[in-house]
């Protein structure tokens, strides 16, 4: 960030307290996978706030500020916007503390109620988001994320083509993602985007939001960064998930525990196949570091979830004689 703009954003935090920009403090609060970046400002009386650096040539934070606002009128654990310039990209927000969840991963029994709770949030916002506000998430969204996976990690990072199994692999999990009921998705609800604070857990990064899948928040958690799951402990997951949406009307009566365990594995693979392709573009088009290195975590992910769809057996083979192969080999020779 040049000092430049960082000295705007000093001086325009400073402008929404009436202070001079002496009186403020500035710390560095981390970045994510965009290219936003946050800083904690520290008030005179020692309280702090959010800053979100945003430069609109770049990110549009128009879509954060109005979900925010909407999700905090509906109730939900989100950060409250207190101020926003959109055309300098400048967000003045609460400050949530420094515990994202996965710090509280520590042992087996607080793992398993951290994702529970986790959970019982995705309800929540279920529950109260109206999805109709919500950008779709039709089957051209899903099939230019599912195309993510051949263009940057086939073609530019592993020069290799896809398997002759693609297509129909493709168009099974498109299927399969339309044939949920459909909700607020908040899109990235892995546990580095969950904050807790003050015993309460919160959503960030909520800006891509989108009216889609029942299941596609529930993944994003189980079989998102920082855990992966045995077959069992992801259906005690799903089974818990499952039977809270029968009761409060989220699913139908005519889906089976069966079948929803399956449209959730389906949305796994789904998931872990835009996963991979997003790292690689991440790392070849956006120079950003450190992403290389998680693509065998998601590459399990995606060959757990491939096990529970027997009638995919060609492509499951392809990516545990091919493509896991060529990952391991190209990471070995960048020494990674």
């Amino acid at each position: 960030m040049s000092s430049s703009r960082i000295n705007a954003l000093t001086l325009w935090a400073a402008q929404q307290h009436g202070l001079d920009s002496a009186a403020i403090q500035l710390s560095p609060a981390g970045g994510d996978a965009s290219f936003r970046r946050y800083f904690r400002l520290t008030l005179p009386n020692g309280s702090t706030q959010m800053l979100m650096d945003a430069p609109p040539n770049q990110e549009d934070s128009t879509p954060f500020v109005t979900i925010g606002k909407r999700w905090h009128a509906a109730g939900l654990p989100v950060p409250q916007v207190h101020a926003a310039d959109l055309d300098a990209g400048f967000l003045l927000l609460d400050d949530l503390g420094d515990t994202p969840l996965q710090t509280l991963f520590t042992n087996k029994e607080r793992i398993q109620q951290q994702h529970l709770d986790a959970l019982t949030l995705v309800a929540k916002l279920q529950n109260r988001a109206n999805p109709e506000l919500l950008p779709p998430y039709d089957a051209a969204l899903l099939a230019r994320e599912l195309d993510l996976f051949p263009e940057w990690c086939l073609e530019r990072w592993l020069s290799l083509p896809a398997p002759s199994s693609w297509t129909v692999m493709r168009d099974y999990l498109i299927e399969q993602a339309l044939g949920q009921p459909v909700v607020s998705v908040h899109r990235d609800f892995d546990a580095m985007n969950l904050m807790r604070h003050e015993q309460t857990l919160y959503m960030i990064d909520f800006q891509d939001a989108v009216a889609g899948p029942l299941s596609y928040d529930v993944i994003s958690l189980l079989r998102g960064r920082y855990c992966r799951f045995s077959q069992e402990q992801f259906a005690y997951f799903v089974t818990a998930f499952y039977h809270q949406a029968r009761q409060d009307g989220r699913l139908p009566s005519h889906i089976s525990e069966a079948d929803f365990i399956s449209q959730c594995q389906a949305m796994a693979a789904q998931r872990s196949l835009k996963v991979l392709g997003i790292f690689c573009r991440l790392t070849l088009r956006d120079a950003k570091q450190g992403y290389l290195a998680r693509l065998p975590h998601f590459l399990s992910h995606l060959e757990d979830s491939l096990v529970a769809l027997p009638d995919h057996s060609e492509f499951t083979e392809w990516v545990g004689s091919t493509l896991r192969p060529a990952i391991l080999q190209q990471l070995a020779e960048s020494n990674l």
